[in-house]
């Protein structure tokens, strides 16, 4: 029929048609995502990154998107909403038989075998490896099983930028440069265990050129931006800073007494960059004035630095370790402290000083890193200290546990900073803004892909 075909002017049927396509744009900026969020591994309760995909893919799944967890082993502990897909390996870490030999019915692929062998060389593959099996994985789905974007939790393998392809953009959470590691490591470490070292962290260079080569980075403090852009070479505009956040209803001020003297950190792994040394010799100063103890979660490595420190000062009974503990375990530990303490030498972010603010937990910290982003001013939530000065450290702990009014001070004003600043649900909302800013970037590379392959 002639009048069903209509010849669209610009002074007839433009109105019409720029509504619909501006609530076509606008459906498709509100609909919910498919989210495909990757970890090599996801240790439940210590640790950053098995916190980070915990807590992010709830609130992601709260806000109504669909949120796939791809993760290796230790296996994250999920709440309901996202689903978890697990990707075995050889777990050639695993508590409490770290690099075991395993059975020969457990090599499946060549990728196993190449995890093994890079194991019995002193290399740590976990990154690699497990970005080659989630690619895999992925690319044995239809298209129409394929998730709207595909967000690496600081893996940063190869198989990343093989997982790009039309529709399927790539992006990465970088907490910070591994380099930062390394470089503490080698300065506190024997001639004889350097070379050592530098095997165990020569992914660092794979993970610098992926990092350099994804479209987009998110990050979790301004500090940590600016060592990303430095040590692996990333031009910051494209990378985005979303910072981290706590269970506030979880990490709550106590119902009882804390305990006199009580000191507490938090240390998951033994290295120097937690600034464990430091903080014992601290300890040590303050026990010859005061009646003190400190808690530790965490676990010492057998003949490390932390180890021999305990031996010189004699601090055996005045440290206790706890390790794995459970999340209501660790609020009730957080909530018991007279006084908290992060003594890092470096830090990206940290979640434990925002989870021991969340417990109206007075604290002492250094001016590492990105603790004064987190902290705020000096004073106010906080005392700031010098990193890896341990006279400052102990004055500092001096003047919170001698002084209940600044004591309460320092608690209330972190948990309420906390409350301003740092939820989870916050953090999932300003991820996902940043998500469609990535999905349409990579729409837009696309459609100038497909025009320069059609010139």
């Amino acid at each position: 029929m002639p009048d069903q075909h209509i010849s669209v002017g610009t002074s007839q049927a433009s109105p019409d048609a720029s509504t619909s396509l501006e609530s076509q744009d606008l459906a498709a900026a509100q609909r919910p995502l498919r989210i495909a969020l990757l970890s090599y591994r996801s240790k439940a309760h210590s640790g950053g990154q098995g916190i980070y995909v915990r807590h992010l893919s709830r609130e992601l799944a709260a806000l109504g998107h669909e949120v796939e967890v791809i993760s290796g082993p230790p296996y994250p502990d999920l709440d309901p909403g996202p689903t978890l897909t697990k990707v075995p390996s050889l777990d050639l870490y695993r508590e409490p038989d770290p690099f075991r030999l395993p059975k020969p019915r457990e090599f499946k692929s060549p990728i196993d075998v190449y995890e093994f062998l890079s194991m019995c060389t002193g290399a740590f593959p976990e990154p690699l490896t497990f970005s080659w099996r989630a690619r895999k994985l992925l690319a044995q789905r239809p298209t129409s099983q394929l998730p709207d974007i595909v967000h690496d939790n600081q893996t940063l393998g190869y198989g990343m930028l093989k997982m790009d392809r039309p529709g399927l953009p790539v992006v990465a959470t970088i907490h910070h440069p591994i380099t930062v590691d390394k470089s503490l490591e080698l300065a506190n470490a024997t001639l004889r265990r350097r070379f050592m070292i530098r095997r165990w962290y020569s992914f660092l260079r794979m993970q610098r050129r992926v990092a350099q080569q994804l479209p987009e980075i998110l990050t979790v403090s301004e500090s940590s931006a600016r060592d990303i852009a430095s040590s692996f070479g990333v031009d910051r505009d494209r990378i985005t800073v979303v910072p981290l956040g706590v269970d506030h209803d979880v990490f709550v001020p106590p119902v009882t007494p804390r305990v006199p003297g009580r000191i507490v950190t938090t240390a998951s792994a033994d290295v120097p960059l937690k600034g464990l040394v430091p903080l014992l010799e601290a300890v040590a100063k303050l026990r010859t004035e005061r009646d003190v103890h400190l808690v530790v979660v965490g676990s010492v490595r057998k003949g490390g630095a932390t180890e021999d420190t305990l031996d010189r000062l004699d601090l055996h009974e005045s440290v206790q370790f706890v390790s794995d503990v459970s999340e209501p375990d660790l609020v009730d530990i957080f909530g018991s402290a007279q006084v908290a303490v992060v003594p890092s030498l470096y830090e990206g972010f940290s979640l434990p000083a925002v989870e021991l603010m969340s417990c109206a937990t007075p604290l002492v910290a250094t001016t590492a890193g990105a603790l004064p982003e987190v902290v705020g001013p000096d004073g106010h939530a906080a005392l700031r200290v010098a990193p890896g000065d341990p006279e400052e450290l102990a004055l500092a702990l001096g003047r919170v546990l001698d002084d209940d009014e600044l004591a309460a001070r320092l608690g209330a004003n972190g948990r309420q900073r906390v409350i301003d600043n740092y939820t989870w649900n916050v953090v999932a909302a300003r991820t996902v803004d940043w998500y469609r800013e990535c999905i349409a970037q990579a729409a837009e590379r696309d459609r100038m892909a497909t025009r320069e392959g059609t010139n």
